[in-house]
């Protein structure tokens, strides 16, 4: 996949946003949300949201604006086209932390303090998130739930059946390596990848480097204080060239969710994603502890890798009070329950009971209140766009020449053409 869809997010966060002619006084009889969630577990969840908003106001129009594409690709593409023609959808999906800030930078957002005060969002999130949904003093995004990314999946009838013992919490990267190496010796397919969507090979990447620089690691990253031609990342891609080496023939044909319904069929042992996965092999029906179970990725107990999905109010919202109203919706405990229930993902909500919720999804929860919250790079929260795109060319680079040194060229040289000039 080429720079595509990135190059269309350049263009829409540079061009000049209106910002003052939101509709946010006189109300109106519809309301578009624009989200990428289309997988036969994601839109059934993203369902759940529009619903409760139907219920709360039925005499609005509600147009889901669903548009495909792994992790909001084409939903950048869209967007760009509509925001240069003046015509933005009234609420559409992002990230919090650094993506959330570059739509702030545009003009192209409203802030939404008013929703976190109505809902009490704000004292019941967790700190590290509600600081990514803070910038100038003010919110701009409601976060649906939390996903976490640093989730290695496994198969269990496909380890129990090469004579492998299901990991543990502190499954080592050394066993992990030692099990792929396993099963690909008695000809099964170590590890499922959905390559087809570039962000699961970078998310691969993300959890090896975290598994070896640590949450102080990160800090630094963020910092810009790490050095990317040291020994961490010669060591971590190391590791990341070992587990690719496992995957799967097919994975370059295959999306994330085909390559998680693989995983619940048993055509391969490992699969290492955000627990989006989780959702999916529900819906795949595999069921937890019989079919399938999971651990930290290798390297990274005691890290939660926060994956958030946050609507956003255009500036230019043509129903900014519907708007409103929806994220107060996406904000209320009840309904966030409901949606996380079928996303595979967490509340975030500290008031929220998550007793109810299946048991990945407790623990997760738990992992969430009580570890040190990360923000990703893949998914553009812990460092700006320009990085977050030069970490996918570096990747892609890399998986090409299994070249350590032709990864960090390419990281830092995409960085330093894409910078912004002074």
């Amino acid at each position: 996949m080429k720079r595509t869809w990135v190059a269309a997010l350049a263009v829409l966060l540079v061009a000049c946003g209106g910002g003052g002619s939101a509709n946010f006084s006189d109300p109106t009889d519809r309301l578009e949300v624009v989200s990428w969630w289309v997988s036969p577990s994601e839109h059934p969840a993203f369902e759940v949201l529009l619903d409760a908003f139907e219920k709360t106001d039925s005499g609005v129009d509600v147009i889901d604006g669903s548009i495909a594409g792994g992790a909001g690709s084409n939903v950048q593409i869209a967007l760009a086209e509509r925001l240069r023609a003046g015509d933005p959808p009234d609420v559409w999906q992002t990230f919090l932390g650094s993506s959330l800030r570059a739509w702030v930078d545009a003009d192209r957002i409203a802030a939404v303090a008013s929703v976190y005060e109505r809902s009490g969002l704000g004292p019941n999130l967790p700190p590290a998130l509600l600081q990514a949904a803070t910038y100038r003093d003010t919110q701009w995004g409601v976060p649906t739930g939390a996903h976490r990314g640093n989730v290695l999946w496994f198969n269990q009838k496909v380890l129990r059946d090469a004579g492998i013992a299901a990991p543990g919490p502190d499954y080592a990267p050394e066993a992990f390596a030692a099990d792929l190496a396993k099963l690909a010796a008695t000809g099964r397919t170590p590890l499922c990848l959905g390559g087809k969507d570039r962000f699961t090979a970078t998310e691969l990447f993300e959890n090896t480097l975290l598994g070896v620089v640590g949450p102080q690691g990160w800090t630094r990253i963020h910092d810009d204080a790490f050095d990317w031609r040291g020994p961490e990342v010669d060591e971590a891609l190391t590791r990341f060239g070992q587990v690719v080496a496992a995957a799967d023939p097919a994975a370059a044909g295959l999306t994330w969710d085909q390559a998680a319904k693989k995983l619940a069929a048993g055509e391969c042992a490992f699969l290492s994603m955000n627990d989006s996965v989780y959702g999916e092999l529900v819906a795949n029906k595999a069921t937890e502890g019989t079919d399938f179970g999971y651990v930290p990725y290798p390297g990274t107990g005691g890290a939660y890798l926060a994956i958030v999905d946050s609507f956003v109010v255009s500036s230019d919202a043509p129903d900014g009070v519907n708007a409103l109203k929806f994220l107060e919706v996406v904000a209320d405990p009840e309904t966030s329950l409901a949606f996380n229930r079928i996303k595979g993902s967490v509340p975030v909500r500290r008031d929220v009971d998550v007793a109810t919720l299946p048991a990945y999804q407790r623990q997760a929860s738990e992992s969430l209140w009580h570890d040190h919250v990360l923000l990703s790079i893949t998914h553009g929260e812990l460092m700006p766009p320009f990085f977050q795109q030069a970490m996918y060319d570096a990747v892609a680079t890399y998986l090409q020449s299994r070249n350590a040194k032709a990864f960090i060229d390419t990281l830092q040289n995409s960085v330093a053409a894409a910078m912004p000039r002074r």
